[in-house]
C-alpha cells in the first residue's frame, strides 16, 4: 500500500510538470557529452559524438529520454557512462553514445532516428515512451511510432534492445495494462531482445531515487545496468 501511494504522489509531483517524467523543478538539465539533454524534440540534435571510434571499436546507443540522458545525476553517474565502464572491464570495446534527451516522447524520438543512424551503430538500447503514457496519449500511436523506430534502426543494421516501461495504477487498470503488454508486444512482433521494466528493482525505491521520486540516482543506475547485462551481454561481440 505505501508503494502504491508513493507512486500516486509522484504522478501528482508530474502534474505539475506539465506530465512529462522529464521536468525537474528550477533546475537545468545537465549537459552530456555526445548528446544535448536539453533538446527537444524538432529542435536540431548535435553530432552523436565529438570522437570518432576508432576503427576496433563498435558503437551503442543509448537511446531514451531522461532516464537515460541521467538527468540529476553527473555524467558519470549515468547509466551510459555506467555502461560504458562495464564493458571495458569486461574486455568488449564498445563506444558508448548517450543520446538521452529530456522531455522526449516516441514522436520526438522518431524525428531522431536519421541522427541516431549516424554513429553506425551496432545495438540501440531503446527507452522511450514512459512520457507518452505520462501524458495520457493514443497507444496506437506510442506504438506506430515505436515500431518504426524499431524498423528504421534494423534497416540501418543495427540490433535492437527494446526496454519496457510501466505506469502508476491510477492511470486506469486498462490503460497501464495495455502500455505495459505494448512493449512485450512489440519485441515479440520484431523478435528482439526485450527487458521487461527498464526500471525494475529501482522504481519506488527511496534509497535508489532522486528527491523527485523519478530519476534514478547513481545506484540506481548501477541497478539499472545489472539487470540489463545478461539481455545485452550475448549480443556483444569481442
Amino acid at each position: 500500500m505505501d508503494q502504491v501511494l508513493r507512486i500516486v504522489c509522484l504522478v501528482a509531483l508530474l502534474g505539475t510538470g506539465l506530465w512529462s517524467c522529464d521536468q525537474q523543478l528550477g533546475k537545468p538539465a545537465p549537459k552530456i557529452q555526445g548528446t544535448s539533454v536539453d533538446a527537444r524534440p524538432g529542435t536540431k540534435s548535435p553530432p552523436p559524438s565529438n570522437a570518432a571510434p576508432r576503427p576496433e571499436e563498435r558503437v551503442l546507443v543509448a537511446f531514451g529520454d531522461s532516464l537515460t540522458a541521467g538527468l540529476g545525476v553527473s555524467p558519470e553517474e549515468a547509466y551510459p557512462a555506467r555502461l560504458q565502464e562495464k564493458l571495458q572491464l569486461s574486455g568488449y570495446r564498445y563506444r558508448v553514445v548517450n543520446a538521452g534527451v529530456s522531455g522526449e516522447t516516441t514522436a520526438g524520438g522518431l524525428r531522431r532516428v536519421d541522427w541516431i543512424l549516424k554513429s553506425k551503430p551496432d545495438i540501440v538500447i531503446l527507452e522511450l515512451g514512459a512520457n507518452d503514457g505520462l501524458r495520457g496519449l493514443n497507444l496506437s500511436q506510442t506504438r506506430t511510432n515505436l515500431e518504426q523506430i524499431i524498423q528504421r534502426l534494423m534497416a540501418g543494421g543495427a540490433t535492437v534492445i527494446l526496454a519496457g516501461m510501466k505506469l502508476p495504477p491510477n492511470y486506469g487498470a486498462e490503460y497501464t495494462r495495455a502500455f505495459q503488454s505494448m512493449y512485450a508486444d512489440v519485441a515479440k512482433h520484431y523478435g528482439i531482445p526485450f527487458i521487461p521494466f527498464f526500471l525494475e528493482g529501482v522504481a519506488a525505491k527511496a534509497h535508489l531515487n532522486q528527491a523527485d521520486g523519478i530519476h534514478p540516482t547513481g545506484a540506481g543506475y548501477a541497478v539499472i545496468v545489472q539487470n540489463a547485462w545478461p539481455i545485452l551481454e550475448p549480443l556483444l561481440k569481442k
